[in-house]
């Protein structure tokens, strides 16, 4: 018993240090994007922040949801990332917290702070200055679109994960088998 919860405190540490990293560079990242567009521009990059935070979330729902079994047989005939789908499968409880919790919350965060800026420059471009009530409408307005693109979109990926683990981890799979052996990026524990 204090073997798993070493396991689990340390695994709870590494993780909130990747969040903390990946945080920071996904908000420089996109905070110094999004200075330099146009404001419709800045809008599209929203959205793929949201839709990266929606596909994490259904992938991590995916290994969660998804059974072994039908990749024994393709692991054993070699299949590209058959192998790796049954190494996700295993790790669900790990997979899941990195998608869901760390690139899922990430996005959300990230997208609400690009919102922001987007309604700043919107706000500038017409003339508003800081606080108007123009620039609280917009944001307002902005701020709940995204919400309730960000939730419809889980509650989709939701019903996707839970109807098409297989396929969802079977994709998943064969995407890191590609990181993993051509690019030789380790992204699963080789155990």
């Amino acid at each position: 018993m204090k073997s798993q919860i070493k396991r689990s405190i340390k695994f709870s540490i590494t993780i909130a240090v990747i969040t903390f990293v990946l945080a920071a560079i996904f908000s420089i990242i996109s905070s110094s994007i999004l200075s330099g567009v146009v404001w419709i521009l800045g809008l599209f990059i929203v959205l793929i922040i949201v839709s990266i935070g929606v596909v994490f979330d259904m992938l991590g729902i995916a290994s969660t949801a998804a059974r072994e079994a039908p990749f024994h047989a393709m692991a054993a005939e070699k299949v590209n990332g058959a192998r790796e789908a049954v190494i996700i499968i295993r790790n669900a409880d790990k997979f899941a917290s990195f998608c869901n919790d760390v690139i899922g919350d990430i996005s959300g965060i990230v997208s609400g702070t690009a919102s922001a800026i987007v309604v700043l420059q919107i706000a500038n471009l017409i003339g508003h200055e800081d606080g108007s009530a123009v620039q609280i409408t917009l944001s307002v307005l902005l701020t709940s679109i995204v919400a309730a693109i960000t939730v419809g979109g889980k509650a989709m990926g939701k019903f996707f994960a839970l109807n098409a683990s297989t396929k969802i981890i079977f994709f998943a799979g064969k995407v890191i088998s590609i990181l993993e052996n051509k690019l030789k990026i380790n992204v699963l524990p080789k155990k």
